[in-house]
């Protein structure tokens, strides 16, 4: 399981586990350009920001048009929070 110890915004260290964990590096790899379920399949998007959230990590999200056979909308995260990884493992 992928295992972060991080710093968020100065704070005290965390320990994030699994796909919350994954959304987290995602979302730092990202950048300005911010994630999406479309760009970085996963199961549940809006549950890892919402874990997130609960441990203090700012995320913005807003919504924009998409093509394709399914046409609709869709969020897009963007890190708004400085993180600091302090560890990082992967165990199985």
């Amino acid at each position: 399981m992928l295992t972060l110890k991080v710093q968020i915004d100065g704070g005290p260290v965390v320990v994030v586990r699994g796909r919350v964990a994954w959304a987290l590096l995602a979302l730092i790899a990202a950048g300005a350009a911010g994630c999406t379920y479309i760009d970085n399949p996963a199961p549940h998007w809006p549950g890892y920001v919402h874990q997130l959230h609960n441990i203090g990590v700012l995320i913005a999200s807003t919504r924009e048009a998409h093509r394709g056979k399914f046409p609709g909308r869709h969020a897009r995260y963007h890190l708004l929070s400085v993180i600091v990884i302090i560890e990082k493992s992967n165990t199985k």
